[in-house]
């Protein structure tokens, strides 16, 4: 678990071309439910940019696309953006690490990134950053695997996190590997009130969170200070 970034962005590299439809057999078709959630949570507007980081194919990204709004899909897997350039022409594909971020200070009016803090080798730096390019007043939406409130689920999924999961995997990913990690990276991820704590010292205000799928995925949203 300890997160290299080259070699976690080689890890995506492999999945690239199956990573969207493995996601949605693995989460039986709830990653779309997640995605109207990040949407909804965002409301993009028109005149509006939206930076969407770890985008990886732009399947998160292509839902904030109306007219007048401006979307940049970024991520840093090369090739989860060659996938998505192809798949989505229409969209702007930006290479970036989360704790990098090559854009300017105070450019952007939403910023989210869905099941992608996890894999960043720094997240409290991430969150600096997010903080940074975000416009005053602006808004911060993290999607992201989290804990299980309810007990009894809370043993299911865990059951399906260890057990079921990697056989799962071993089936339909072409890298076996990649979903190995990402049992292992939810389980060590931190409860929700831990991830408020950490947009609040970053410098965010109104942090809170709602939990989606008895809290197996957790929205987080934050605003930035006018």
């Amino acid at each position: 678990m300890a997160k290299q970034p080259a070699q976690v962005a080689a890890m995506f590299d492999t999945v690239a071309e199956s990573y969207d439809r493995t996601n949605d057999l693995l989460s039986f078709g709830q990653d779309r439910l997640w995605r109207k959630k990040v949407l909804k949570a965002v409301n993009p507007q028109p005149g509006q940019t939206i930076l969407d980081l770890a985008a990886g194919t732009g399947s998160s990204s292509v839902v904030f696309a109306k007219e007048g709004v401006k979307v940049i899909a970024s991520d840093f897997s090369e090739g989860m953006l060659a996938v998505g350039r192809k798949r989505h022409p229409e969209l702007e594909f930006v290479y970036a690490d989360a704790t990098k971020l090559p854009f300017k200070d105070a450019s952007v009016d939403a910023v989210t990134i869905s099941f992608g803090l996890r894999n960043v080798n720094e997240p409290k730096t991430a969150l600096k950053e997010m903080l940074r390019v975000l416009k005053p007043g602006g808004t911060v939406v993290i999607c992201e695997f989290s804990q299980v409130s309810v007990p009894v689920i809370r043993s299911f999924y865990n059951f399906y996190l260890k057990r079921v999961l990697p056989r799962l995997s071993s089936l339909l990913a072409s890298n076996q590997g990649a979903y190995e990690y990402l049992s292992e990276s939810i389980m060590a991820w931190p409860k929700q009130i831990e991830l408020v704590k950490w947009l609040t010292d970053a410098g965010f205000v109104d942090a809170n969170y709602k939990n989606l799928s008895f809290g197996v995925v957790a929205l987080h949203c934050a605003k930035k200070g006018k």
